[in-house]
């Protein structure tokens, strides 16, 4: 084998993974069987690689975790960045942020999943967690904006409100699949109808 030949480059124990792809599969395992329960070995086996493989992706489990929340976190805190998230009137921001985090939670749906099933028990669970808070109080606050506009009903508290729409969106994670009879926009479509005609002004 000569010196120009590229093959040992190429077999330096990462077949055809990179980064995105080692993170899929490992919270694909994580959903199945547990953040706890799953091992860097469980991780390394289900990928055909060695655990020194797996550590040149990542420098441990728990990185692997942080990622992943921050994809889900990330893709629901953009949403309240967005111009139409910002700007007009307070029922209308609401709806599009109801309706952009529906598109997340389906666009991004094993990592929404890892997310709603974290307890806080590490560091970097928790910082998960105070960041998911922050999420929804700055939805409640939406609500007591749309509420004092008089565009959504003022007789239900708007931490209640929030809470209640957000079960029924994270619910979806239990039994929605991107290949099953459900249409993605008539599911956004779906749910904005419900929450928006439960909290309509009488």
């Amino acid at each position: 084998m000569t010196t120009a030949d590229p093959e040992p480059a190429r077999r330096r124990g990462r077949p055809g993974y990179d980064r995105d792809a080692v993170l899929a599969v490992a919270v694909a395992l994580f959903n199945e069987q547990g953040y706890d329960a799953t091992s860097v070995a469980d991780l390394a086996a289900r990928l055909g690689l060695t655990k020194s493989a797996m550590y040149h992706h990542f420098s441990s489990k728990e990185q692997l975790l942080e990622m992943a929340l921050d994809e889900a976190l990330d893709g629901l805190e953009g949403v309240l960045a967005r111009p139409e998230a910002l700007t007009g009137p307070p029922s209308e921001r609401l709806r599009f942020v109801l309706r952009a985090a529906v598109e997340v939670l389906l666009d991004r749906l094993p990592y929404v999943t890892l997310l709603l099933r974290v307890r806080g028990n590490s560091d970097v669970e928790r910082a998960a967690l105070a960041r998911r808070r922050a999420f929804d109080h700055a939805v409640a606050a939406l609500v007591r904006e749309a509420q004092a506009s008089g565009s959504v009903r003022a007789d239900v508290d708007s931490g209640i409100v929030t809470r209640l729409i957000f079960g029924m969106l994270n619910s979806t994670t239990e039994w929605y699949r991107p290949t099953g009879p459900a249409d993605r926009d008539a599911l956004a479509h779906d749910i904005l109808t419900v929450a928006f005609d439960g909290i309509s002004p009488r």
